[in-house]
């Protein structure tokens, strides 16, 4: 990665992790012990939070001693300095301080009226003064020149003297380390919580998490920078916080151009950008490039601190392309559900609704009408007995119900025209019943002899209703399906912009580049061919507008290039189809397992022969061919089989022998006679389609070629 050098004069590459993989995964192993709950999910009552960063320009003092660190640096690099006499941390800390006022390298520095801690002082004043009716009170944030009591030159105090002297009274300036104990810290919080104490200064240690004063708070100043994001965090979560009486409140972070500051603020970036992405309450995506939105404020605050222009269009560019990129890969995403929905999904639940529509339809015109009189009952057939009398089918009724055990269901009568089914649910103590006709028609038994007659005439009576709400699910499935279809059609609508921005961010990078990497050799022209007829694949398939010259920013792992993911019908299984340039192979996988790998590079072949076959095998696929698994091979990897509706599913996972173990793993009916035969464990349990899978071209396409070379060695043969 590129980033600005510690003592903030220059840029350096540095190796630091790009992505991390299997993301889902691992919040899903991390969710089985841990809930996680985020800001974005509670949705609390909080201030409106305006963050402001103040910048200011460094001092020649600055300067030079920046200069001199620069150097220090260089030294310690180079191993020109003993470990013990100077060192990247001991660079660090003078820099930081550097960075927050040149006072604290020497206190005989001139006191810069323009300082970033001047700024501040200014600024504290300037809000103290214009809320002193509602006795608003601020927080000041400061790691680093904690007052200590000795004597030395300290930001705290100085601070405090510079309020005191423009017109605050000292009592309501407060230090949080003049707390010693919880009885004072409970005492000094009061104090800030009614507005006594209008100005409290402490680190992020001592006045984090746990300080409540919020009520009042209307800014908080972060005169430096924590090493930890959560840190940073802990600040702004004092006044962004339930019980402030005010409805918006600024968060001001005050920043030294071309100083560590700049260092600073890139550093809890790059920490807060993987802790994001995985603490995200979203779900998170599959690989996690190290950028993320929640990081992009941080971004701009190191951008500001370079006093770079290009720079700064390079941090603006980064950030904005993040973000784009963020809308295509859940454009990509929905488009992908989308095609699922289009051509499977709506149209088997609109053919499903149609024939529930049909079956109750005739069910209505089945069902025995009620009879005349009171109790309007016909009669019920209870196994061979027809009982006439309401009482006693009530009765007889029961008595069967309650023959009905733990696992059982059967079909104990009939009832208006429809068979009777009666299940135990021995989790909730209830029987419950299905009334089977063309459809079926659920309920819930009593203990009552005459309520349960009234049970099955109520769910006969519901079939009108459920009729209607079949029609309503009918007509939503066309008007989605169509809308689908509408939504299909329509192209990233930011497409030309991310084209644009990736561009000029490539230039950017060009001009910025310091000479430390090493050129690129030029890619052999078959490889480009590859290339290309990667990124048509990807414009044809996705209706994408891409160049060649996107390749590596659209593909920055050639190891890794996904040409295809989607999911099952029913959405339980994903599927994933991706090629590896450096290997020369492609790889199927369901649920992130590969069930099929196959490369391109054989015995006799030469690595230019082996990308011109894969360059045609692209050329020739379509996205349906790429998820097209072969039941064999789904077999083998994970023991499932697809259905005629293209779902997966175990075919062992019943239990037959109702010993409460599934089949797979009972290993004493697998020795079985019946098991064999049940499951013809030789064979498929379906005959499957035949599917035309890439590989099949590719084979079809290297026969034809040879077949092509003999005609053409046979004719040559001939004129001779």
């Amino acid at each position: 990665t590129f980033e600005l050098s510690p003592e903030g004069t220059g840029y350096r590459q540095k190796t630091r992790f790009s992505k991390f993989y299997n993301l889902p995964e691992l919040m899903s192993m991390f969710k089985e012990v841990a809930d996680i709950k985020t800001s974005d999910m509670l949705n609390l009552p909080v201030p409106e939070a305006n963050f402001e960063v103040i910048k200011t320009k460094p001092t020649e003092e600055q300067k030079e001693i920046l200069e001199a660190i620069s150097e220090r640096a260089d030294a310690v690099r180079n191993n020109q300095v003993e470990p013990t006499e100077d060192n990247m941390l001991k660079i660090t800390n003078d820099g930081k301080k550097l960075a927050l006022d040149q006072r604290l390298i020497n206190p005989l520095l001139p006191d810069d009226p323009n300082s970033k801690v001047n700024v501040c002082v200014k600024n504290i004043f300037s809000i103290w003064d214009k809320t002193k009716e509602k006795s608003s009170t601020q927080l000041v944030f400061s790691d680093m020149s904690t007052p200590k009591g000795d004597g030395e030159f300290n930001i705290y105090d100085d601070i405090r003297n510079k309020l005191v002297n423009m017109g605050i009274p000292k009592d309501e300036i407060a230090f949080i380390h003049e707390a010693d104990t919880d009885k004072q810290k409970d005492e000094l919080f009061s104090k800030v919580r009614r507005g006594e104490v209008r100005v409290l200064l402490g680190s992020t240690q001592k006045m984090g998490a746990g300080t409540n004063v919020q009520n009042k708070l209307i800014a908080l100043h972060d005169l430096d920078v924590p090493w930890r994001p959560s840190d940073l965090e802990q600040r702004s979560g004092r006044i962004v916080r339930q019980g402030n009486e005010n409805d918006k409140v600024n968060i001001f972070r005050y920043v030294t151009e071309n100083t560590f500051d700049a260092y600073l603020w890139q550093t809890i970036e790059n920490k807060q950008k993987f802790i994001s992405q995985i603490m995200t309450s979203k779900t998170p995506v599959r690989v996690a490039e190290d950028v993320d939105e929640a990081s992009l404020s941080y971004s701009e605050i190191k951008a500001l601190a370079t006093g770079n222009p290009l720079i700064k269009e390079k941090m603006d560019l980064d950030n904005e392309v993040t973000k784009l990129k963020m809308l295509e890969a859940n454009y990509k995403s929905n488009k992908y559900k989308l095609e699922d929905k289009v051509n499977k999904i709506y149209p088997q639940s609109i053919l499903k609704t149609e024939m529930e529509i049909q079956a109750v339809k005739e069910d209505i015109a089945n069902v025995e009408k009620l009879g005349e009189g009171d109790s309007k009952f016909t009669s019920i057939s209870l196994g061979t007995n027809k009982i006439l009398d309401k009482k006693e089918a009530g009765e007889k009724l029961l008595e069967e119900i309650k023959k009905v055990k733990i696992n059982d269901s059967k079909v104990i009568g009939k009832y208006r025209n429809l068979d009777l089914q009666v299940s135990y649910n021995f989790m909730t103590n209830t029987h419950t019943f299905k009334l089977l006709g063309k459809a079926e028609y659920f309920g819930e038994f009593s203990n009552s002899t005459d309520g349960n007659i009234t049970r099955l005439d109520n769910a006969i009576e519901k079939m009108p209703s459920k009729l209607e709400r079949l029609n309503q699910n009918l007509e939503n499935y066309k008007e989605s399906l169509e809308n689908a279809k509408v939504e299909l059609t329509k192209p990233f609508e930011k497409a030309n912009e991310l084209r644009d921005k990736t561009l000029r961010l490539a230039e950017i990078n060009k001009l910025l580049d310091m000479g430390e990497v090493e050129e690129l050799e030029n890619e052999s022209p078959l490889l480009e061919d590859l290339k290309r007829a990667i990124v048509d694949y990807s414009n044809y398939e996705f209706s994408e507008s891409n160049s060649y010259e996107d390749f590596d920013k659209l593909y920055p792992d050639l190891s890794h290039i996904g040409l295809a993911y989607t999911e099952t019908p029913d959405e339980k299984h994903s599927i994933q189809y991706e090629v590896n340039l450096e290997e020369k192979t492609w790889t199927q996988y369901v649920d992130n397992v590969a069930i099929r790998t196959e490369s391109f590079v054989e015995d006799g072949i030469f690595n230019s022969q082996a990308i011109k076959d894969m360059t045609e095998a692209i050329k020739m696929s379509s996205f349906d061919d790429l998820v097209s698994v072969d039941e064999e091979d789904l077999k083998q990897a994970l023991g499932l089989e697809i259905d005629d509706d293209g779902n997966f599913y175990d075919p062992l996972a019943k239990d037959l022998d109702n010993d409460g173990i599934p089949d797979r793993y009972d290993n004493d009916f697998k020795d079985s006679d019946y098991f064999e035969s049940t499951y013809d464990v030789e064979d498929n349990l379906h005959a499957r389609k035949e599917k035309p899978s890439i590989l099949g071209q590719i084979s079809k396409f290297k026969s034809e070629e040879e077949k092509d070379k003999n005609q053409e060695k046979n004719e040559k043969g001939q004129e001779r």
